[in-house]
């Protein structure tokens, strides 16, 4: 039997899946039997089971065959397993023919049968299931997040991935087709042909298949295998199709490249280390790949080796950049590669790196998020990122781009831009096939399919949602218990509505937090199964009604209803974590949630899901379930994740108990069972593999009573030795140890389960107990027992074949309870077929399985069956949601339609309830439990009211008693410190009053820091805006005021002056070519000038003092040479300055075209300023260069308009506030002389004095600074105030009088300012009164009666202080009015000003909206701007570089000319030394101009070098050597190796060195020409590129002109606003101002009376410029007249000294040529040089005779000497001779001891001869040289060196 998950792709593999239901099994326990794979190995080994080629596959088989625990005998068990293995072993060979056949070449016209390939459902032999027990009906779910799932196979055909499923999905239709998977363990990724014609599918699983599918007839066309382990990451075909990529996924990451015709791989290798998102061919090379991936880029080439065709791949270096996963890539034509990032920018990489980083302006990101696709169409760049936008940049800006500073950034912006939604991730995108149309499809990540037009026109469209699914995985799913609906939620905050019986999405709604349980609410509750419930992951559960909007009542005007609709019914909050189960008690009372924060609660569902209470759980609940009516009781199973399952009975319901006598919502007295599990898979295994054990045993002893009695029968001997010796073998076997008990750490989680009967249930584990259903009973209640102790086995189980590593994730049944739908882990549907009442499960046997969700993340998360079990509706991890219709004996109705519930009646006018959008708002009970902390600190509150009410009725008493105290005598008061009890407790209280001082100002620090913070940023905001406070000073006596201008700071424009891109600047090349010039110039005038010397050309030098003949002859030549020399220059120079004088003259000679300046200036006056112009409103108006506007010459504009504003502003607000400070001053004089005033009077009668005049005062807005001043005394009247608003509770009445405005807060303060402001006039006036007037008495006498005198004296007193009275009066009445006066005259100056100010913010205004409109100009017309300043630079660049190519030019071409001389030098040279009528001249030319081959000397570059050039080599020297052949077969006749006799031998070397040079001059004359052909190519080349880009330039120069002419236009529909007056209106029609005045012209008088003067001007000119035009006619031919005479005298003159010449030099002669040939510098220079070696040879000559006659003498006394020293010898001699003789007389008798010469005597003999011949040699040496030196014109050599020998014997 197969492995129901990993079903083979090979037709034999299916074909046995077909027949597996022939095949017999037996089941007669209730557990399954199993053995380890070692023991089937050991099986196999002792039993032979299985042969030696059998395949890992038939060990799945044996061991599947194994755990299915049948009860038929060994025996046929191995037959069983034989059979199988006999199958496999045919089945072996097939690869090996397939390789064969895989060597042809395939024919175009095959196909696999789809039929005989697809993976089919796995069904168990004998249970009669049909494999189409379900069918797949249609999918509502999309892969959002896969990898190009997204593929268009025509202009209607969508194709995606969902599970093991290919979906096509028609988008007129919306019709599904389906395609399924070859393997059946998933789908990796799809790719689609650039024709259209055919579409790659790679599986997933083992040794995973690219299926390449012919479209649109869906057959299999060819099978890719072996390029990937275990799955494939992405795939594409190169531009013309012939070729395929892939990439497989994780662990092998191998890249193939695969020739997918005839299904071979040409190229393989692996692509990196880490995951490999994409890989893709370059569209204009074949040859160039990229992958790129995790952390990492990289660049492939085929690239052809030694040892063939291989791939070569670069990574890319990110270098300084941060690392980044890369999503998105494009490759360039030139070979580079545009790749997005993760943090949104773009990287261009080039060569493996990074060549700069594109990012936006302000160095912001291209896209915020990672960019997940680049694509190229029609010329621009389309980029797509995680934000949702889809931007279209300039591929030219982005192909050309470079680094311009250090960071590598260069700032681009996009060409268009759409978002297409809020909260949309775009992953990929595709475009459509609709001729002439620019849309696209989307994949969206967040779950949507989106339509975009990107054409970017006037009817571009808006992005259209196609289709909306899930993002991610669907987590809850619920079936109508009445109709064909069902609901779905998930985390990315939806709840959908499907009518899955006509395949239609009818709603959904969205919300803050995402989804994560879903029921829909039973026909108990709402009979019309209205109502679904849902709980979300912030432990809010809300409560949906849907129904039909198309049953509400119309009215006119309302909105179109869609096919349903949902209304928010409920919304409470029982739990704080994610809530993952709902469940209905059975008779729909109550409603039990479960969460992840370990709680279970309880609502009453007929009042309004009232909360009962909770109870806690020992884990978070995964499930609920309530018992079903079979039950006695009504119970509710909970299963927790960790591993224990808890019974809660039904919560009692207390009808009499308040809410809000409630402290809690928790139920403490409830009896709850608890099963804790506890892992006993380890001991189910042990008992299999003993009872297998047992079989093995009994099995064997049978066979040994057989064999024993076969060895009985027969009568061998040696037969039964030998079956004796089996037998002792067979005994020595040692059977191995038992599996051990084994208990995971971790306890494994608990799935899913369900009851089988009262306290009795089933459920399913993850982890190490997977495989298995368990059977348990849950305990008695047992208050004592801990259950966190608890180890609770199973009672039973169940083996469930194929998931020991699968577990079932959920488990529904069928109405009847015949069917259990099991989802498991890897996506896969099991169907088991149960007997009738089968709650035991005993039946658990037949099922059908098959793989629908991706295998590996695709784990099914519900399964749910309709309420007719006619349909089977499956969600799972993937997002994916598929309907399958289940078998039945009957056919359903062709149209099924689902009935959505009719509306309530009200629904529409019933209140939605209020949302909880907060996942931090609290829960029901954390509700109660505030509610109830709240009402505790109320209570405690009100006790500390009550306390401090006693405190203050005894602080009272105690104020009493201190002011009784003080009423009593003071010998009786208390002292303070009497009423201290303890000094020590004041102390304290002091120390904690100021402690809680401390603590009150740490606590208050963070609000008097926040409130510091707000006032600075209120200050800041509107405060620190302004120049100053708005001043509002008032008259005296009338109600007239002025008021100060509000000023703000300077605005942006003021005095800003931005550079503009459309100003021209000089280019780099201008700047140099000015400064080149400069530099040119300079150096003519300083260099071109011929300097003088004073000093001769040839220097002076003296050896000797006494001057000979000789040096007198050197000194007369070089003062003649000098004054010839110093002759011709004189005359150079006087023909060199009339030769400056004819230029100037020739220079100042205007041409036959020249043109005055002041001509052509006026000439430009007047076509600017005269003529018939058109208007600017004109359409072919074509605006100055000088009047050409943009946005930052308006901007100055503004600025200046600013700045003029703000200075007379600002001189006005100084007037005031020096009016202002009068005030103060004026107020402070009359305070003072009011005072004066007072103490006048209080010596005069009151009849005589006349009323105080009012002292005027200070209003607050005259003093707006002192607002912002406070004390404490200010702050704590505003808080009273503040208190006594409150307690009032009374609207604010308006004060009245100068300080009402201010308010309470700021009266006090003004009130307290006035006083200070006048301070120190009341201190003034205090002064004055206390030293003038008020002195004091201190003694007092009586009165008497005043004399005469005294009378006198006091009635002139009364007459002065009369006086002084009214001098002040009047004083004061002048200070008032000259300061009223002084405020109407600058009143009036301001009005005036106003009026200005008012015409200048009308012009702000339209400055503003010219600057606006010059603004949306700016960016097009910069682009337009800085096209024209880059082609204008780029031809200034190449007319330079011509230029300098044409100088270079010249240069090579006099190279070439000098050469040429040079050669034609040498050959003279040669002539003249060969001379005439020389017999060997035709040799020696022939050596001069024969070829040879010469050695070039180059540099070693390289080993490598030298090999590639290895074989070049080799053919140049073959062909020099030809040459050489060549050229000797003509000169057989000479050989230019040897002088012939006879032949000079310095005219031969001189031909050989002079061949050298010829040779040397020729390569050099070769190598100049090359160059010179290469510039003239460089300059053709240059010239056409100088045509092309002025040409473009020209027309980038009349866009810009057509978009001046644009903005020009737009500017002139700009209104402008000028106030006029009536009388300046002078059209009048009837006297009457016409009501249409848009045909009229505004003109200043002053420019119409300009206008009609310069009428009558322009009228006088004329008439004046006639007549000078008649005049200028007449000097014309005059002059003519006079140049046509001067030419004839000229040709006169030239003749007469053209006769002269020839009479008297017989030729024409230059005379400047005569008069300069004066001596031959370097002629005179050379003779000067010869006079000077003739001296000094002379010298020398002189120096070496008197040494020879030194050396003549020594000889001479040397030769005596020696001489005399050859007669001593004689004498010597002659006397040895007579010794010897008389010795030999004497000693014969000694014999011949001392006969012959003796030895001292030969070599002091050789010595002499030896030192006499080099003396003699050394004589004819220095004679031979003396002879020499005689001769004229001799070669000086070098002295004769002598060998060492002679000084040693000197």
């Amino acid at each position: 039997m197969t492995e129901p998950d990993d079903q083979d792709t090979e037709m034999g593999r299916s074909e046995r899946s077909k027949s597996s239901g022939s095949r017999s099994r037996e089941s007669s326990k209730t557990f399954s039997r199993s053995i380890t794979k070692e023991d089937r190995l050991l099986e196999d080994t002792d039993e032979t089971l299985s042969e030696g080629g059998e395949s890992y596959l038939e060990d799945e088989e044996s061991e599947e065959e194994d755990w299915e625990g049948s009860s038929s005998s060994f025996k046929d068990y191995y037959k069983e397993t034989t059979g199988d293995s006999r199958f496999m072993d045919s089945s072996g060979s097939a690869p090996e023919e397939a390789e064969e056949e895989v060597k042809k070449k395939i024919s175009d016209n095959f196909f696999y049968d789809y039929t005989d390939m697809v993976s089919m459902p796995f069904v168990t032999p004998h249970s009669d299931l049909p494999l189409e027990l379900i069918i797949l009906v249609h999918s509502f779910g999309y892969d959002c997040k896969k990898r190009a799932n997204l593929q268009l196979l025509d202009s209607q055909t969508v194709l995606y991935i969902a599970g093991n499923q290919l979906i096509f999905l028609d988008l007129k239709t919306k019709e599904q087709m389906y395609l399924r998977s070859i393997g059946g363990a998933g789908i990796g990724v799809i790719g689609v042909h650039p024709n259209k014609t055919h579409f790659a599918v790679a599986e997933k699983g083992v040794a995973p298949k690219i299926i390449i599918y012919e479209y649109p007839s869906l057959r299999p066309y060819r099978i890719l295998q072996d390029g990937a382990d275990f799955g494939y990451a992405y795939v594409d075909f190169n531009f013309c199709g012939s070729l395929l990529a892939s990439v497989g996924s994780s662990p092998d990451y191998t890249l193939t490249i695969w020739d997918w015709k005839e299904e071979q791989p040409i190229l393989r290798t692996k692509a990196f280390t880490q995951e490999v998102f994409k890989v893709t061919f370059n569209p204009d090379d074949d040859e160039q790949l990229t992958t790129a991936g995790s952390g990492h880029i990289k660049f492939w080439e085929m690239a052809q080796t030694f040892t063939g065709l291989k791939l070569q791949g670069f990574l890319g270096r990110f270098g300084k950049t941060a690392t980044s996963d890369i999503e998105g890539y494009m490759e360039l034509p030139d070979g580079k590669v545009l790749s997005g990032s993760e943090w949104g920018n773009m990287l261009v990489w080039e060569a493996g790196h990074i060549k700069v980083e594109l990012c936006r302006s302000a160095n912001t990101v291209c896209h915020h998020g990672p960019i997940n696709q680049i694509m190229l169409d029609e010329g621009e760049v389309i980029t797509i990122g995680s934000d949702g936008w889809v931007r279209i940049w300039d591929f030219e800006t982005i192909d050309t781009a470079d680094v311009i500073d250090d960071t590598g950034l260069l700032e681009i912006e996009p060409i268009n831009e759409l978002q297409v939604d809020k909260n949309v991730k775009l992953f990929s995108m595709i475009k459509m096939n609709d001729a002439g149309s620019n849309f696209w499809l989307a994949q969206d990540a967040s779950g949507a399919i989106w339509k975009l037009d990107l054409s970017f026109s006037n009817i571009t469209q808006d992005p259209e949602c196609l289709f909306s699914f899930h993002s991610g995985a669907v987590e809850a799913l619920a079936v109508s218990p009445i109709t064909y609906l069902m609901a779905t939620t998930s985390l990315d905050c939806t709840v959908r509505i499907y009518d899955f019986a006509s395949k239609v999405f009818l709603t959904h709604v969205k919300f803050k937090q995402g989804g994560t349980a879903l029921a829909w609410v039973p026909r108990l509750v709402s009979f019309t199964g209205a109502q679904i419930i849902i709980g979300f992951e912030d432990g809010v559960v809300r409560v949906l009604e849907l129904y039909d909007p198309k049953g509400l009542t119309i009215f006119a005007g309302r909105r179109k209803y869609s096919n349903a609709d949902l209304h928010l019914s409920r919304v409470f909050k029982p739990h704080t974590a994610q809530v993952t189960a709902l469940a209905f008690e059975r008779d729909g009372e109550i409603l039990a949630t479960g969460s992840k924060d370990e709680t279970v609660f309880f609502f009453e569902v007929e009042k309004d899901y009232k909360p009962i209470g909770y109870i806690n759980t020992p884990g978070p609940v995964c499930q609920l379930v309530w018992s079903p009516v079979s039950h006695p009781e009504s119970t509710l199973l909970i299963f927790c994740e960790n591993g224990y399952i808890l019974e809660a009975p039904l919560p009692t319901i207390k009808a009499d108990v308040e809410d809000l006598d409630l402290v809690t919502y928790e139920i403490k007295d409830m009896r709850i069972k608890c099963f804790h599990f506890s892992s006993v898979k380890s001991k189910i295994l042990r008992l299999i593999e003993v009872e297998k054990r047992r079989k093995l045993k009994e099995l064997r002893e049978k066979e040994k009573e057989e064999r024993r009695k076969r060895l009985a029968e027969m009568e061998e001997d040696g037969e039964i030795v030998e079956g004796k010796e089996e037998e002792e073998e067979e005994v020595e076997e040692v059977e191995e140890p038992l599996p051990e008990i084994f208990t995971p750490s971790t306890p494994s989680r608990i799935l899913c389960g369900f009851y089988s009967g009262p306290g009795k249930f089933w459920v399913s584990l993850g982890g190490y107990d997977s495989g298995f259903l368990y059977h348990c009973a849950l305990p008695p209640y047992d208050e004592s027992i801990d259950i966190t102790k608890r180890k609770d086995e199973p009672i039973d189980f169940r083996f469930l074949e194929g998931t020991d590593d699968n577990p079932i994730h959920t488990i529904t049944f069928s109405i009847n309870q015949d069917f259990m739908f099991c989802g498991l882990h890897n996506g896969a549907i099991r169907v088991y077929v149960l007997s009738q009442n089968d709650s035991l499960l005993t039946t658990l046997e037949s099922y059908w399985h098959f793989t629908v969700h991706d295998n590996n993340y695709g784990c099914i998360t519900n399964i749910c069956a309709s309420f007719d079990d006619h349909f089977l509706v499956t969600t799972g991890a993937d997002g994916n949601i598929f309907v399958f219709t289940i078998f039945s004996l009957f056919e359903l109705r062709e149209s099924v339609k689902a009935k959505v519930p009719s509306p309530r009646f009200g629904i529409e006018s019933e209140p939605i309830p209020e949302d909880i959008e907060d996942p931090k708002a609290y829960s029901i009970e954390n509700a109660r439990r505030k509610r109830e902390h709240d009402k505790l600190m109320k209570e405690v509150e009100e006790m500390k009211a009550k306390k401090r009410e006693q405190l203050k009725a005894l602080r009272n008493q105690y104020l009493k008693l201190l002011e009784m105290n003080e009423e009593l005598p003071k010998h009786m008061k208390f002292k303070r410190t009497d009423f201290n009890i303890d000094s020590k407790i004041r102390a304290e209280m002091n120390r904690k009053t100021a402690h809680k001082i401390q603590q009150v100002e740490k606590e208050l620090a963070w609000e008097k820091e926040k409130h510091e913070l707000g006032l600075k940023k209120l200050e800041k905001r509107f405060r620190d805006l302004l120049e100053g406070d708005t001043i509002v000073v008032h008259a005296i006596q009338s109600d007239h005021k002025i008021t100060s201008y509000r000023l703000v700071k300077p605005s942006k424009y003021f005095k800003s002056k931005r550079l503009s891109q459309s100003d021209r600047r000089a280019s780099k090349l201008e700047r140099y070519e000015k400064e080149g010039a400069g530099r040119k110039d300079s150096l003519k005038e300083t260099g071109g000038e011929m300097s003088v010397p004073e000093e001769s050309i040839i220097e002076k030098g003296k050896l000797f003092r006494p001057k000979t003949l000789s040096q007198i002859m050197i000194d007369n030549q070089i003062v003649k040479t000098k004054k010839l020399i110093l002759k011709a220059e004189r005359a150079h120079q006087k023909i060199q300055q009339r030769k400056k004088e004819w230029e100037e003259l020739y220079k100042s000679k205007p041409a036959d075209d020249y043109e005055d300046p002041k001509d052509v200036q006026a000439i430009k006056e007047a076509q600017v300023y005269m003529g018939d112009f058109n208007l600017k409103t004109a359409p072919d108006y074509k605006i100055p260069e000088h009047m050409r506007i943009n946005a930052a010459k308006k901007e100055e504009e503004l600025g200046q308009l600013d700045s003029m504003t703000h200075s007379k502003k600002m001189y006005l607000n100084k007037s005031i506030l020096s009016l202002r400070d009068l005030k103060v001053a004026v107020i402070e004089e009359i305070q003072c002389l009011v005072q004066e005033l007072k103490n006048i009077q209080s010596t005069l009668h009151a009849s005589q004095c006349i009323p105080i005049p009012q002292i005027p005062q200070i209003y607050p807005e005259e003093v707006p600074e002192k607002r912002f001043h406070y004390d404490e005394e200010i702050l704590l009247a505003f808080k009273h105030q503040l208190r006594k608003t409150e307690e009032e509770k009374a609207p604010s009445v308006d004060l009245v009088g100068p300080l009402g405005q201010g308010g309470g807060f700021l009266r006090s303060s003004y009130t307290k300012d006035g006083e200070l402001t006048t301070r120190d006039s009341l201190s003034r006036a205090s002064r004055t009164s206390t030293f003038g007037l008020e002195i004091p008495k201190p003694f007092e006498f009586e009165k008497a009666e005043p004399s005469d005198v005294e009378m006198e004296i006091l009635k002139r007193k009364e007459i002065k202080d009369i006086y002084m009275q009214q001098y002040l009066a009047n004083r004061i009445k002048e200070l008032i009015v000259t300061f009223d006066a002084e405020l109407h005259l600058l009143r009036h100056q301001k009005l005036k000003l106003d009026i200005q100010m008012k015409l200048s913010d009308l012009n702000h205004v339209t400055l503003f909206q010219e600057m606006l409109l010059l603004k949306n100009f700016e960016k097009q017309e910069n682009i337009l701007q800085e096209r024209v300043n880059s082609l204008d630079k780029e031809e200034q660049e190449m007319q330079w570089r011509i230029n300098e190519s044409m100088k270079e030019m010249e240069e090579k071409k006099n190279e070439i000319t000098r050469l040429q001389d040079q050669e034609k030098g040498l050959y003279t040279t040669f002539q003249a030394a060969v001379g005439e009528n020389n017999k060997f001249a035709n040799f020696l030319m022939k050596v001069l101009k024969k070829r040879i081959k010469r050695v070039k000397k180059k540099e070693v570059e390289g080993d490598a070098e030298e090999d590639e050039e290895s074989e070049e080599s080799s053919e140049e020297e073959s062909s020099l050597e030809s040459d050489e052949d060549e050229s000797a077969s003509e000169d057989e006749v000479f050989d230019d190796s040897i002088c012939p006799s006879n032949c000079d031998v310095s005219l031969f070397e001189l031909a050989l060195q002079l061949r050298e040079k010829r040779l040397d001059i020729e390569e050099a004359l070769v190598e100049e020409k090359k160059v010179l052909d290469n510039l003239k190519k460089e300059f053709d080349t240059l010239s056409k590129k100088v045509k092309v880009v002025a040409t473009n330039l020209n027309a980038a120069e009349e866009d810009l002109e057509a978009y001046q002419r644009e903005k020009q236009q737009q500017l002139n529909e700009i209104l402008v606003v000028i106030p006029l007056k009536f009388h300046q209106i002078e059209h009048v029609v009837f006297g009457e101002i016409p009501t249409d005045l848009s045909g009229t012209l505004v003109f200043s008088n002053q420019s119409l009376s300009r206008l009609q003067g310069r009428i009558v001007q322009l009228q006088e000119e004329n008439s004046k410029q006639q007549k000078l035009n008649k005049d200028w006619r007449e000097r014309r031919k005059q002059l003519i007249r006079e140049k046509r005479e001067m030419s004839k005298t000229i040709h006169q003159m030239e003749e007469t000294v053209r006769d002269l010449m020839i009479s008297k030099f017989g030729r024409v002669i230059d005379l400047a040529a005569l008069q300069t040939l004066s001596v031959n510098t370097t002629l005179e220079e050379l003779r000067i040089r010869k006079l000077r070696k003739e001296l000094t040879n002379a010298r020398e000559i002189k120096e070496w005779e008197e040494k020879i006659a030194q050396v003549r003498w020594e000889l001479m006394m040397k030769t005596k000497e020696h001489t005399r020293k050859l007669h001593q010898m004689n004498d010597l001699c002659i006397e040895k001779k007579k010794l010897d003789s008389r010795l030999n007389t004497l000693q014969n008798q000694q014999g011949n001891a001392f006969q012959g010469p003796r030895k001292a005597d030969i070599v002091a003999r050789e010595k002499v001869t030896h030192l006499i011949q080099l003396q003699a040699d050394r004589i004819l040496a220095l004679k031979h040289e003396i002879a020499i030196l005689r001769k004229k014109n001799s070669i000086t050599l070098p002295p004769i060196k002598f060998p060492p020998d002679r000084r040693t014997d000197e």
